[in-house]
């Protein structure tokens, strides 16, 4: 087996992932993922396999209301699916099926577990409440899926729109400190918004009218991506964390209002992602004039 040092498998972990999986995961799955990868020839695919056979007995777990026991299978079968990644990484055994894999497990053991726990615990209650929260988590969990995709496709649609208006002579921000991300240069660049291209070239940046409006994001961002966080604070991972791990480790009355507060805080932050997405998109200059707005 392997000689893989604990400083190896940290070397996999994400740029930047959410404050969950940071905090309060990596440190465990991290110390596992060196056991795997050094003492046994399980691949990335088997162990999102075995991540899912997990989830199936949370649901299980949540579905006979042995909630504290769903909650920590839940927590274990994330850990595991956070393994699959840094194992991928580190021994170049990842697969395009994989991604497949790993992106549809995730789905279905959040269907799984949601109404695990929402039909489990109506059929011991007769409760309608947690069966609309159960289908509220499975249809959030859904938009939250289908949004991302969709907010790429029209990042991409802007910039290409922006390329074209400004006949490919300048450079977006976003690019030059992404080139550079762990700098000083750069870090300094985006808490005061001095961005500058290395090559001389005009930077124009989308993110203008979002920054006049929320002249303190950057220096949060700024903090936030010194401990490895992005600053999506409350992603799916945090939305699947208060469901299936806060919320019923605190028992059957707390399902429901955990879900909702956390599924409110779920939408608060997708439509904050939405708002960005339209600011910079209604950046792009249509006149000569207006291409000295996005200037930075």
């Amino acid at each position: 087996m392997g000689g893989f040092t604990l400083d190896d498998i940290l070397a996999t972990r994400k740029p930047r992932d959410s404050w969950w999986t940071v905090f309060m995961v990596d440190p465990l799955a991290c110390r596992l993922a060196l056991l795997v990868a050094n003492h046994t020839s399980i691949t990335p695919n088997g162990l999102t396999r075995l991540s899912m056979l997990i989830g199936f007995a949370s649901a299980a777990a949540f579905a006979e209301g042995m909630l504290v026991a769903g909650a920590v299978l839940f927590y274990l079968s994330f850990t595991v699916d956070c393994m699959d990644g840094k194992i991928a990484r580190l021994k170049g055994t990842g697969t395009p099926f994989g991604l497949w894999l790993d992106y549809v497990g995730d789905r279905v053991r959040v269907v799984c577990c949601a109404f695990g726990w929402g039909f489990g615990e109506y059929s011991r209650t007769g409760d309608t409440d947690v069966v609309l929260a159960a289908i509220g988590v499975v249809v959030l969990d859904l938009f939250r899926y289908i949004n991302g995709p969709q907010l790429k496709r029209v990042k991409d649609a802007t910039r290409a729109l922006l390329e074209a208006r400004l006949d490919g002579q300048y450079v977006l921000a976003e690019s030059v400190l992404r080139a550079r991300p762990r700098t000083e240069l750069g870090r300094a660049a985006a808490e005061f918004g001095q961005v500058a291209a290395d090559d001389g070239a005009t930077v124009v940046d989308l993110q203008k009218a979002f920054h006049a409006r929320f002249p303190w994001y950057d220096r949060f961002r700024v903090f936030l991506v010194r401990h490895r966080v992005r600053t999506h604070m409350v992603s799916g991972i945090e939305f699947h964390a208060a469901v299936f791990v806060v919320g019923p480790l605190f028992g059957p009355k707390a399902l429901v209002p955990v879900s909702a507060v956390a599924g409110a805080l779920l939408l608060a932050f997708e439509m904050s992602l939405v708002y960005r997405v339209w600011l910079a998109a209604r950046q792009v200059p249509s006149t000569a004039a207006e291409k000295q707005k996005i200037l930075v």
